[in-house]
């Protein structure tokens, strides 16, 4: 996950809005706890609507903490606490795992070589812990990769096999005794998965342009050297498939038996999910 998945915070409720922070700076309070401090700079708010989504589903209340911070150190924090968020803190570890892999192979970053090093040891934890998990996405960022390779022209399957990874992640969730709305999760991060990998190809487009890196997008509209407006060729089509997505996730939402931050979890899914779109798809050249 890539950081896109935001609250539109201005709309939040004070009360909610110490809520959302609490479930992210629980997320990397479980990091640290666990694994130490190193691995808590993967972070992003995409892990606490991962959490809040999943702890949801819990009929047990929120119970918050106040408790100092390695960069806040003065003022305490509200921190939450719960499985959801274990789990939550695990999947980041387990994604920026690979991401610095690929980055140490394909690019040979010295430093995504001396972290991914640092982090072995923790993902041979994670995927003792959470074998099912690690192998399906595993398996999902192999195919990805393989597509990169063969740049691939055709969106729908470069973005499917994000979206079966995000499908793995929420489907693998811990979920309360005789939870019956699996299928619901799995179906919300299959949606999102395809609006994040588009996003993201929208978002690096000038990016991948300059350095002849891998872009769907490029592919499947036929980039010309040197064309001025490609952005503003494709965004109709791109718009289109975004909004597709977000009506997908919103209505497999809407089937959710959501016990508790019901008010927070709308707010990112009809409100942050929509800023994004609109400001990544009018974003000037």
């Amino acid at each position: 996950m890539l950081g896109y998945v935001t609250a539109d915070r201005p709309e939040l409720k004070m009360r909610e809005f110490e809520v959302y922070n609490g479930y992210y700076c629980g997320v990397c309070k479980s990091i640290a706890r666990r694994y130490g401090q190193l691995p808590r700079m993967v972070l992003s708010y995409d892990a606490a609507f991962l959490a809040l989504l999943i702890g949801s589903l819990y009929r047990e209340e929120d119970q918050p903490a106040r408790e100092h911070c390695i960069i806040h150190p003065i003022k305490k924090k509200t921190i939450v606490s719960n499985e959801a968020i274990d789990y939550a803190a695990d999947v980041m570890l387990i994604l920026a795992w690979h991401k610095l892999q690929d980055d140490a192979r394909d690019e040979g970053k010295l430093h995504a070589k001396a972290a991914a090093k640092a982090l072995k040891h923790i993902y041979h934890r994670l995927e003792a812990a959470r074998p099912g998990l690690c192998l399906r996405v595993e398996k999902g960022l192999q195919g990805l990769t393989q597509l990169e390779k063969d740049k691939c022209a055709n969106l729908d399957q470069a973005a499917e096999a994000f979206a079966k990874i995000m499908e793995a992640i929420f489907e693998e969730g811990p979920l309360p005794g005789g939870f019956k709305e699996q299928e619901v999760l799995r179906r919300i991060g299959y949606h999102l998965g395809k609006w994040i990998y588009l996003m993201d190809a929208i978002d690096d487009i000038d990016e991948n342009i300059e350095s002849g890196a891998y872009n769907p997008l490029l592919y499947r509209f036929s980039y010309e050297q040197g064309e001025e407006d490609f952005r503003g060729r494709i965004m109709e089509t791109c718009e289109f498939n975004l909004y597709h997505y977000l009506g997908e996730i919103g209505r497999a939402a809407d089937l959710l038996a959501i016990k508790k931050n019901e008010g927070i979890i709308e707010n990112i899914i009809y409100k942050g999910l929509l800023r994004k779109t609109q400001n990544m798809t009018q974003k000037e050249e």
